[in-house]
Formats: C-alpha cells, structure tokens, sequence
C-alpha cells in the first residue's frame, strides 16, 4: 500500500499475471484536518487514522486471495452485489476493526509488561526509575519476540516482505532513480518514515514519561499507565517527526536508528515479482493523483 496527498493504492497479483487495485480517496474532515494541525494531538489523530486505512487494505488483500483460492466463488455468483449502504458499513466495519486492534494491541503491550515487572522485582528494590527502566525492557523482549515468532509464519513473511518492497520503492524515488526492479532492488528495506519506528519511541518515551510520575501499590501503576497512553502515543509522534528532520545531519540521524534495528524484523528482502507489485502500486498512486489534480483544475 502507498499513500499520496489525496489517494491510497493497493496492489495485488492474480494467479494469471494481472494486477488488481484498490484505490482509496482520502476524505477531507474539517475537524479531522484540524487535529491534524495540533502537536501531540495529531499523532493520535494519525495513528487511528493509519490503523482504520491499513485494515480495509489488508482486507481487499485477504478477500482477493480468497477469491482466488476458489473459496467465496459459488457464494459469490450466488448474492446480489451489496447495495450502498452496505458497502459503507462493511468499509466502517473493517476501519472500526482496524482502530479496536491497534488499541488492545497497545493496551496489551502497555500492561503486560507492567504487571510482569511488578511480579518479579516489586520486593527486589524500591527504585522506581529502575522499574520503570525495567518494564520498558520487558516491553521490548516482548514486542521483539512477538514479532519475531510471527515473521516465521509463511504469510506473515510474505508480509513483511512486502513491507520491505515498498520501502525499496520509496527509497529509489527519493534518490531520482528510474524505477525497474533491478534499480530498486539496490536499495535498502529500511526506511526513516516507517510504523516501526513509532512503535520503538512509544516505548522508549513511554520509560521517561512514567519517571516523572510515583505511583503507591499496583493498581495505581496500571491505572497511570491507561490514563497516560495517550500522551506517550502524542509525543512519540513528535519525537518520531524530529528524528526524520535530524536524518541528515551526520551525528543527530543515529537518534532513529531503534526504529530501524526493529525494521530488521518487520522487513525482509523482496522477490522480484514483489518489487514489481509495489511500483505499480506506487506508479498507479501516482497516476490516480495526477487525475484528482487535473479534477480539481
């Protein structure tokens, strides 16, 4: 998937050779746009924007695998093609799935740690800094070992070879190239302006947030944590921001580098026949801007 100012594209290949899209205009929600404009307001913001976008891709994904394994044929040629209303609720139905994962993921990898922490050295030290620093630790071992299991699976690493097709692509247009498999596959899988990244500051910043604060018995360390997880999720998206500002500059650009050790995972080298799903997917971003452009002249 690439997103472009006005348009998300989505590419996938059919067992004959052809390629399916899914064009996604991006609608214009005065309020939206707003908090979109508002520091530490705009990453959450963002973030459940990206998480509602990513879902209804990954499921125009999944229903065009399915359609070509044979298994929705017959029921398809059998039900009327849903109305309006239908589609509408079915894309809302899959954004609203998309958003409730993100947030029970991050309530999960929030928690967890925490509750582990205060079992094994709650009577160990009376440092809080040191437990937090401790969580935060734990919330890494966790978070690396989770997607490390899951990359072993077929899909999964089909996946993340994809996630790392698309950075290549990205990575080849900002450097001028022409884009052809060959010239594309030069480049690296790891990317600045990646998720991974934000998933790496969240814990890190989310380390020091919790320093600040000092919390009597469990509950309340829990309760601090729910309550706060907004924040962190706010200045790690600023955080994030200015470590992409910094990239260029020869000692600042290694303050992004976490996000890129956890891309080591979430990334792995791209087939052929990826990288030329991903420019078409991209070059057909491209185009499909170009004509919401030429629309509006």
């Amino acid at each position: 998937m690439f997103a472009g100012k006005n348009v998300h594209v989505t590419a996938v290949r059919k067992k004959d050779g052809s390629l399916d899209y899914l064009e996604v205009p991006k609608k214009v929600i005065p309020w939206v746009q707003t908090l979109k404009k508002i520091p530490f307001i705009r990453g959450i913001v963002g973030i459940i924007e990206s998480s509602a976008k990513g879902a209804q891709h990954l499921n125009f994904s999944a229903e065009s695998f399915a359609e070509q394994e044979g298994e929705d044929a017959d029921s398809a040629k059998k039900e009327e093609k849903p109305g309006f209303f239908s589609n509408i609720s079915m894309i809302l139905g899959v954004a609203v799935v998309g958003v409730i994962s993100f947030l029970f993921g991050k309530f999960v990898f929030t928690l967890v740690p925490a509750v582990i922490e205060q079992f094994l050295f709650q009577n160990v030290f009376s440092n809080q800094f040191l437990h937090n620093l401790i969580e935060g630790v734990i919330k890494i071992i966790l978070l690396v070992g989770y997607i490390y299991f899951i990359s072993l699976t077929p899909m999964i690493r089909r996946l993340f070879q994809y996630h790392g097709a698309e950075h290549k692509v990205i990575s080849a247009y900002e450097a001028g190239v022409e884009l052809t498999v060959s010239n594309v596959q030069k480049f690296n899988t790891l990317h600045y302006r990646c998720g991974s990244s934000f998933i790496v500051f969240t814990v890190l910043i989310g380390v020091v947030i919790y320093s600040f604060l000092h919390y009597d018995g469990y509950v309340e360390r829990i309760v601090q944590r729910l309550i706060l997880l907004p924040v962190v999720i706010g200045v790690s998206y600023e955080v994030l921001r200015f470590t992409n500002s910094l990239r260029e500059v020869p000692v600042l650009r290694y303050l992004g580098y976490p996000g890129l050790w956890l891309q080591l995972l979430t990334t792995k080298e791209p087939e052929d026949s990826q990288v030329e799903v991903s420019i078409a997917s991209f070059n057909r971003m491209r185009e499909a801007e170009q004509r919401i452009l030429e629309g509006r002249a």
